[in-house]
């Protein structure tokens, strides 16, 4: 069973690196099969499509995003400012390397993979930083007179923005390309530059020596 188990996360580790490569619409059962050095016959015993091997990959990363967050918020022992900039960087990691080509095709091919994911990340992420600011502003580490629901909206609008190929593209040349940067990146900016300057002077200096 456990040797099963350990197989299944196998199949769903490397058929995830090719979506987020390829996309969904390129990444075949074949190439995932030839890479696990099994049949695609050996493959549709474990996954009957290529639909449910997508599903199955996204229900890990967020069992795997959610353990991880929710040990951070649990623990007492950090700081507030340690705490908000570790949740934040624990989502970036796990969100970041999904391309827009895959949310694009996700949107298209696996609509109700596409609006559960999206749902998740609404409560998991949003929610969870709505919380957190409203912590923050309860121990005097955030400005009282902020609304903290514009605080989160413009967060996810930039980082949403900013990854969007189409948004994106209304820009000039120039500036498209100096943002030319890992998704990963973009996500790390958009915290510094929002957070920090919500933050209190005392906070702030502790946000800083957490960011370097």
């Amino acid at each position: 069973m456990a040797a099963k188990a350990s197989l299944e996360s196998k199949i769903l580790d490397v058929a995830f690196g090719y979506f987020l490569k390829k996309g969904y619409r390129k990444t075949t059962m074949e190439e995932i099969a030839k890479e696990l050095g099994m049949s695609k016959k050996t493959l549709y015993n474990y996954y009957p499509g290529k639909i449910e091997l997508l599903s199955a990959s996204f229900e890990k990363l967020k069992t795997k995003l959610t353990a991880k967050t929710e040990a951070i918020l649990d623990n007492r022992y950090i700081s507030y400012p340690l705490k908000l900039k570790s949740t934040l960087s624990i989502v970036a990691t796990h969100l970041a390397p999904i391309s827009p080509e895959l949310f694009e095709d996700l949107k298209v091919m696996a609509p109700e993979i596409w609006e559960d994911l999206r749902n998740y990340i609404n409560e998991s992420a949003y929610l969870r930083f709505q919380k957190l600011i409203e912590e923050g502003v309860e121990l005097g580490l955030i400005k009282p007179n902020l609304n903290v629901s514009l605080v989160v909206m413009m967060y996810a609008a930039a980082v949403q923005s900013l990854l969007d190929p189409n948004y994106r593209s209304q820009f000039p040349t120039i500036l498209q390309r100096g943002l030319d940067i890992p998704a990963s990146d973009i996500y790390d900016q958009a915290i510094s530059i929002i957070y920090e300057g919500i933050l209190t002077e005392e906070a702030r200096n502790e946000f800083a020596n957490a960011s370097s």
